[in-house]
């Protein structure tokens, strides 16, 4: 585990955003049991890709007009319990970090992992969650 002190930063890059923090795995299932809407889960990391890449794409896609509901971020590495309960909520793929989760309605619809992050510009990985945001949390008017 490293030291806050170096942590807080990367942390703060997304809480800035309005990206809440979840620490515990009761914040994290207490978040992800609502199957209303859309939330976005990231597990943030001190490595490069998650400095270079996948925060610099969270901060473009997040200036979006259409964007998830909730925006939630747990850090690998320090928030140890966390992550693994969120982690329990990405059925279907191995433990990755960074990555980032897209859940309508309780279930989860799109994962970017880190394989999708480490050898791609943060601009390719922002144009995929926007296409993504479009796809899953824009709102259809009923005429």
């Amino acid at each position: 585990m490293y030291p806050e002190i170096m942590v807080s930063p990367m942390r703060e890059e997304l809480t800035r955003l309005g990206v809440q923090e979840l620490k515990t795995a009761e914040d994290v299932d207490r978040e992800l049991s609502s199957d209303k809407g859309t939330a976005m889960v990231i597990v943030n990391s001190i490595c490069g890709c998650a400095a270079g890449r996948m925060r610099p794409a969270v901060r473009v896609a997040l200036q979006y007009s259409t964007k998830p509901d909730r925006l939630f971020s747990v850090f690998a590495g320090q928030d140890t319990e966390a992550t693994e309960r969120a982690r329990s909520y990405f059925t279907g793929h191995l433990p990755s970090s960074p990555c980032i989760a897209l859940f309508r309605d309780a279930k989860l619809v799109h994962m970017l992992e880190r394989s999708d992050i480490e050898h791609r510009d943060s601009a390719d990985i922002a144009n995929e969650l926007k296409r993504v945001f479009d796809q899953y949390c824009a709102t259809v008017v009923q005429q």
